[in-house]
């Protein structure tokens, strides 16, 4: 199918930091919320701009149904958040509205050892009450569902150097960033059917979720080095391999060094997270301010 026709698209939204979207996350990620007046974490923005449809809008996997405003790539039953790159150019605060401009930049048709692959990419342009907040790029995949959901990955080397935290992503922290994001993805929540459908061994973590613990743990490892006003001027970040509920997941920070202090200007840190294999489910990369 030819794309073409989508690329340059574009669309405008609004929306609104509610007290009560900040109050959920940070419970859900057991993180304290920013006092008033102090910038919300990264990521947190992922709450805004959420897409409900009544249920004859929605697709068998329970995300709205193709077409619209991407692409209408119907013989791939599949649709993942592939990765995405992000630079901070402000901060995001309750009670901020805020005004999203997207952008259709790229539409690619690839084969993978799955078979078919579609890409799209998605830029995303945020300005609040007090301007520019960031900018996105966001990559979908379309995949068909041959092969095997999960496939065996080795145990990655190990990084010495590495500060690491350990999460528990359970079935209640699924459900709740689902809430909290407006994803109805069904693989994040319902069981017989990424079991007996998708053909996952349990639900599966949100990849979005997965890259807000890392920039978290990107950050407290910065404000370690610089102090507390340390921030995060870029980050980026792409899904390897699946992670499922209920199993311990590994964050891994490494400062990587090129002929500078660790923690100076423009260090850069090395992330990921890790299964109970120690195989790698995300890697991402954040640059300090």
């Amino acid at each position: 199918m030819a794309y073409e026709e989508y690329l340059g698209r574009t669309e405008s939204r609004e929306d609104r930091m509610d007290p009560r979207l900040a109050e959920g996350m940070a419970a859900t990620l057991g993180q304290p919320l920013p006092p008033p007046g102090e910038d919300l974490p990264p990521l947190w923005h992922w709450m805004l701009f959420q897409d409900w449809r009544p249920a004859g809008g929605l697709g068998p996997d329970g995300h709205p149904q193709r077409g619209g405003f991407l692409p209408p790539v119907h013989h791939l039953e599949r649709r993942m958040w592939a990765g995405g790159r992000l630079t901070f150019q402000g901060g995001l605060r309750v009670g901020d509205t805020l005004r999203r401009t997207s952008t259709i930049l790229r539409i690619d048709q690839k084969a993978g050892g799955s078979g078919e692959l579609v890409f799209v990419t998605v830029r995303h342009a945020l300005e609040g009450p007090r301007g520019p907040v960031l900018e996105e790029e966001h990559d979908i995949v379309y995949r068909g569902t041959g092969g095997a959901a999960l496939r065996e990955a080795p145990a990655a080397p190990d990084w010495l150097e590495a500060r690491r935290a350990t999460v528990l992503p359970d079935a209640v922290a699924l459900f709740r960033y689902s809430a909290l994001t407006g994803n109805g993805h069904r693989i994040h929540y319902d069981h017989p059917y990424v079991t007996g459908v998708e053909g996952y061994p349990g639900l599966v973590v949100h990849g979005p979720l997965q890259a807000t613990w890392l920039a978290a743990h990107a950050l407290a490892l910065a404000r370690e080095e610089r102090g507390p006003g340390a921030r995060l001027a870029r980050f980026a970040f792409r899904g390897l391999r699946a992670a499922i509920a209920g199993r311990p997941l590994t964050l891994l920070g490494q400062w990587e060094k090129k002929g500078e202090k660790k923690g100076g200007t423009g260090a850069r840190l090395r992330l990921e997270t890790r299964d109970d294999t120690g195989a790698t489910c995300q890697a991402a990369e954040a640059d300090l301010a």
